[in-house]
């Protein structure tokens, strides 16, 4: 009789284990990936304003080939600067020019540590300055239309903060137009927010990024003149390191990233003169 009640007693006790590991399993299972989910790299980059249309969906290539998850802020580069030398925790700086990254390298928080030459910023592509008109302007882009007294406001980056805006100032000052045309200016904190002004009405052209110019909505609402590359200084975009960085190896893995064929010629496509 006893070895009967036994035999019951671990009949029920196996079917109640049973019962319980179907209904709990996939619970375990959860938090057994859990500590695996959250050792995944991820990677924070600042990121300069004209890379905005480019850049998230090179960053989805970039996880789906390394398995490493990267998160972009978009600034102009001078915010970014700033706030990259204030301590903010970015593992990789994506500059519009080589001045700023390479003013984090003199003060000693950002490098290209592994590269031939590490006190240079790494340039990984090249900036192209156009002006840019809705079609409902009825304004055609050309550099006669900087002359033209139809041209109320002209959106342009800030120069103190934005390499686009340096170069828009730049070329405004070449061509003599400059004193002529600084009241008419609608200055952006940078080049995306210079795009949306003329964008939305708030301007009737703007010297903007060819990264902007180029966007399906852009496209789509205006047209462009592309600037004579001869009017400003070259748009030369640098990358750096940042140099508390635990991410070392994962940040030389996406500038070797946008460094390859493929990716520099998707920049290409996007608005930017690949790098190589």
């Amino acid at each position: 009789m006893l070895a009967y009640q036994c035999r019951v007693l671990f009949c029920c006790g196996r079917r109640l284990f049973h019962a319980m590991l179907r209904r709990f399993f996939p619970a375990l299972v959860a938090l057994a990936l859990l500590p695996q989910a959250f050792a995944q790299t991820t990677l924070r980059i600042a990121a300069a304003a004209d890379l905005e249309p480019l850049l998230p969906p090179i960053l989805e290539q970039f996880e789906h080939a390394t398995g490493i998850h990267a998160e972009a802020t978009y600034k102009a580069s001078a915010m970014l600067t700033t706030q990259i030398l204030n301590g903010a925790p970015f593992d990789v700086f994506l500059s519009a020019n080589l001045a700023y990254p390479k003013r984090l390298i003199d003060a000693g928080v950002a490098d290209t540590a592994g590269t031939p030459d590490s006190t240079t910023p790494i340039t990984y592509a090249k900036g192209t300055l156009v002006l840019w008109t809705r079609n409902d302007s009825h304004l055609a882009p050309s550099l006669a239309l900087l002359r033209d007294p139809r041209l109320k406001r002209l959106a342009i980056a800030s120069p103190d903060r934005a390499p686009y805006g340096k170069a828009a100032q730049a070329a405004l000052q070449k061509l003599g137009l400059y004193a002529q045309l600084k009241p008419r200016l609608a200055t952006a904190e940078n080049i995306a927010q210079a795009a949306q002004f003329v964008d939305s009405g708030n301007a009737d052209a703007g010297l903007i990024s060819m990264t902007s110019a180029l966007t399906p909505r852009l496209r789509s609402n205006g047209s462009y003149f592309v600037i004579p590359r001869d009017l400003y200084p070259p748009i030369e975009q640098g990358a750096v390191i940042v140099s508390r960085t635990r991410e070392r190896a994962a940040a030389h893995k996406l500038l070797d990233f946008l460094l390859s064929a493929p990716i520099q010629s998707e920049l290409a496509k996007g608005g930017l003169t690949p790098a190589r």
